[in-house]
């Protein structure tokens, strides 16, 4: 009789594989210079789609594998996209060409989101109110690791092997981590509790949701938020190696900005319960309109190299803790409508926000010319539409108020 397994087990165990995804992004950032000489020399801004069509795949893939769950169980979802991801890994491996390496990475991403989304159910299944959102800050804690980590091990093994042998540490991550999930993690969803897969529901969600504008503008407002955080993921390594020179120090300038942003979140547990969540988002958002004009103004302008390095390094950390002082609190605004649809209704906004996202975090990364201008021009424009939207949204609440 095996050994139940421990609540510090349980959190690293879900941490790791929710990790998929950043793991999957992050460790691909010091690789695309070598990607976009051999698979797009006349156009290496193009090697940025290696994560974006990661992302673009997961985000379809969450509008689905939440459903399939509560109709197969747990396991099997999550297993069934393991299985995805690593046969599409081993395409990417192979892959001779640019356009099969991002049909590659689209199928890893739709693979992701079964682990992604799944776990959230196991902790749901076995966990609620207080106690879930105690057990959640844990598991974030050691999530908060691998994309501080991630870019480094990536390096490591390109230096020591080549590019393409990324996708066999992922390969062998996600393996790891899902034979631990099976052998040690019971199915948390009997099958007296598992409900039939329809489309039904999901378009009557879609339908709730479409409905309620203070939803939707949450949404809007999210999904503007995620596209500023992926158009900087796409360009940040560029800016590094080309803008600055400093392409082999990457990893570790990368891990320290998020080591110093996760404390985001602890932050925003701590000041939301005092100002309110919507005056967290708006607050930060307005924070990093006033970063941006900066850096805006001075790349026109003109600095030191050194102070402009240091400018943009701010500057990449301030766009990774709005992240973690927005997208929570966005998240739960779009939720309290929702509370009896919740888990469909969760499926459903983040398949939403994160594909949109990709299309307006596309263009500005491929906008790169050399210098963080259009980076900054772009997240300008993105943050401003966002405090717009809040803007009505605030007008909207106090409408329904009156």
């Amino acid at each position: 009789m095996k050994k139940p397994m421990s609540r510090t087990e349980f959190v690293v165990l879900m941490a790791m594989m929710i990790a998929t995804v950043a793991f999957s992004i992050d460790a691909m950032l010091p690789a695309l210079p070598q990607i976009g000489a051999e698979l797009s020399p006349g156009n290496l801004n193009r090697a940025q789609l290696v994560l974006t069509s990661f992302v673009v795949g997961m985000g379809f893939g969450t509008f689905f594998t939440g459903p399939l769950s509560d109709t197969f169980g747990r396991k099997p979802v999550v297993v069934a996209g393991v299985a995805l991801y690593i046969a599409a890994a081993l395409l990417a491996y192979l892959a001779p060409t640019l356009e099969l390496m991002l049909l590659a990475r689209a199928l890893q991403g739709l693979g992701a989101a079964g682990p992604r989304i799944v776990v959230m159910a196991i902790v749901r299944d076995q966990f609620e109110g207080r106690e879930m959102a105690r057990l959640m800050s844990f598991v974030m804690i050691v999530f908060a690791l691998v994309p501080a980590l991630a870019p480094a091990l990536g390096a490591v093994v390109i230096n020591a092997a080549g590019w393409r042998s990324v996708f066999l540490i992922f390969i062998l991550f996600t393996f790891v981590n899902t034979i631990w999930l099976m052998i040690r993690q019971p199915e948390t969803l009997p099958r007296e509790d598992r409900r039939p897969f329809r489309i039904e529901p999901m378009l009557m969600a879609l339908k709730e949701i479409f409905s309620n504008p203070m939803v939707c503008l949450s949404i809007a407002v999210m999904t503007l938020n995620f596209a500023a955080l992926f158009a900087m993921l796409s360009s940040v390594q560029q800016v590094f190696d080309i803008t600055f020179g400093r392409g082999d120090s990457f990893p570790l300038w990368f891990g320290g900005v998020a080591v110093v942003a996760a404390s985001a979140s602890v932050i925003n547990a701590v000041l939301v319960v005092r100002i309110g969540m919507r005056r967290m988002i708006t607050t930060a958002m307005m924070a990093q309109l006033l970063i941006c004009t900066l850096v805006i103004v001075l790349e026109v302008i003109g600095l030191p190299e050194l102070m402009r390095f240091g400018l943009f390094v701010f500057w990449q950390t301030s766009i990774f803790f709005m992240v973690g002082l927005t997208l929570g609190n966005l998240n739960a605004m779009a939720m309290e409508p929702l509370g009896h649809i919740a888990g469909l209704a969760a499926s459903m906004m983040s398949g939403i926000s994160t594909v949109m996202a990709m299309m307006f975090a596309v263009p500005i990364g491929l906008a790169f010319d050399g210098t963080p201008l259009p980076l900054a021009v772009g997240t300008f424009a993105l943050i401003s539409m966002g405090l717009v939207l809040m803007g009505w949204l605030r007008r909207i609440e106090a409408r329904q108020l009156a």
